[in-house]
């Protein structure tokens, strides 16, 4: 066991909580779309519906979530959140047992579990940073990336065997339990972090804390740059994935459980990017790793619709698995950034921010998917939204990021990387 894990007992309870939640999330990843499919018949659109409902909650709940965040403690709410998710996902086999189940109460399931979701990685990116020491973060990242990839493999794999031996919607069950653990690990933790300071700071409402945390998203090239790239990948990125278990299925032919397994291969993409990402930042720089990692591996994308029966699917595995790798690289990097980069006090708020826009183009990337693959086909819908995750990249291209070696540390290091240009987006940040 390695160093971080070995001496620190609440970030071991929180790595293996966020481990086994992340592979009860993967199992419904793959189920839900399968449930739709096999149990209740349901077309491309509907599927694609389905998917964009579990993350329509950012665009209806992120923002007030996140200054809530920043007015309580956080670990009540992850706990909040962790108690919810395993009772909804239950209650879908107990409904199809009596024929109960229908697509408008998946939909709804789908809506509460994201809501559940919003709540808990809310709370949970503001939380790790009171948990871990500076100097501890950036391991602290890497690993619980480089876990959560391991666990969605497992998960992936898992989700289509449970599928075929046991029906979709007892696949369900695996994730309320995983839910449990995590629940479980959560109660564990020993820490408790203080109540957020008020003391010295006027009331406000919650339209306005809202706004300062946007404000500060729109006023900053590095977050601007950032979250509008964030916002078009997940666009794409959800475009294709909202159609994959379908294209599996019906265009290559492919079983529940072959879908599982193929998805579970592709996911070792990110489990490589987690291992690779600390590494090649070192020797590159972070700024120089985003690109590579989110601009060069992401035009793989572009195998994926050229899939085809047998040897075939060796191509989703290579496409699919580039795009992990610089998905979790790029996020690792991404998140180290935020937590130097921004004032604890907002931290809750600037992350719902940058989750509103990053997060709230995923409902409309499945919306979009589902509409191109029931107008155009699943393959020709395959080639629009795969194509737009290299064309998303362009906007790291052409922004700050390519003009500097590594991103900044704080605010005024943004300053001094970009010269007297940047202070029209650094120095002008609200409350300073």
């Amino acid at each position: 066991m390695s160093g971080l894990l070995r001496r620190h007992r609440d970030f071991r309870l929180l790595w293996c909580g966020e481990t086994a939640g992340r592979f009860g999330a993967e199992v419904t990843n793959v189920a839900m779309p399968l449930i739709a499919v096999s149990t209740l018949h349901a077309g491309t659109f509907a599927v694609g519906l389905l998917g964009a409902c579990g993350w329509l909650p950012w665009l209806l709940i992120g923002l007030p979530v996140g200054v809530w965040v920043d007015r309580v403690r956080r670990r009540p709410l992850m706990l909040a959140a962790a108690a919810l998710s395993p009772a909804l996902f239950a209650a879908v086999p107990v409904l199809a047992r009596y024929g109960r189940l229908t697509l408008g109460v998946l939909i709804a399931v789908a809506l509460l579990t994201g809501a559940a979701a919003v709540l808990f990685q809310t709370a949970y990116s503001a939380y790790l940073p009171t948990l871990l020491d500076p100097a501890d973060r950036p391991e602290g990242n890497a690993k619980l990336h480089g876990s959560a990839s391991a666990a969605g493999i497992a998960g992936r794999g898992a989700g289509g065997l449970l599928v075929q031996l046991a029906d979709a919607a007892n696949g369900l069950l695996a994730n309320a339990a995983t839910y449990l653990v995590a629940l479980v690990c959560l109660l564990g933790i020993r820490h408790r972090e203080p109540r957020p300071g008020t003391r010295g700071r006027p009331s406000r409402s919650l339209t306005a804390e809202v706004a300062e945390g946007l404000r500060w998203v729109a006023r900053d090239r590095w977050l601007r740059t950032l979250t509008l790239f964030g916002a078009a990948s997940n666009l794409a990125l959800m475009g294709y994935q909202s159609m994959t278990a379908v294209f599996l299925v019906r265009e290559v032919g492919l079983s529940p459980g072959a879908v599982g397994a193929l998805l579970a291969l592709a996911g070792t993409g990110g489990v490589a990017g987690a291992f690779t990402v600390r590494r090649i930042a070192d020797r590159l720089g972070t700024a120089r790793a985003t690109l590579l990692f989110e601009l060069g591996l992401s035009t793989a994308a572009l195998l994926i619709p050229l899939t085809a029966p047998g040897a075939g699917t060796l191509l989703y595995v290579a496409g699919a698995g580039c795009v992990s790798a610089g998905v979790v690289g790029g996020n690792i990097l991404k998140a180290g950034f935020q937590q130097r980069y921004c004032p604890p006090e907002l931290l809750g708020r600037l992350t719902a921010s940058t989750a509103f826009l990053n997060y709230g183009t995923l409902p409309l990337g499945a919306l979009l998917g589902g509409t191109l693959g029931a107008a155009l086909g699943l393959r020709t819908a395959l080639w629009i939204t795969t194509a737009g995750v290299p064309l998303a990249a362009l906007i790291l291209l052409f922004s700050p990021v390519r003009t500097v070696r590594d991103l900044p540390l704080g605010r005024g290091e943004a300053v001094r990387a970009t010269g007297p240009e940047g202070r029209d987006g650094a120095a002008a940040l609200p409350g300073h």
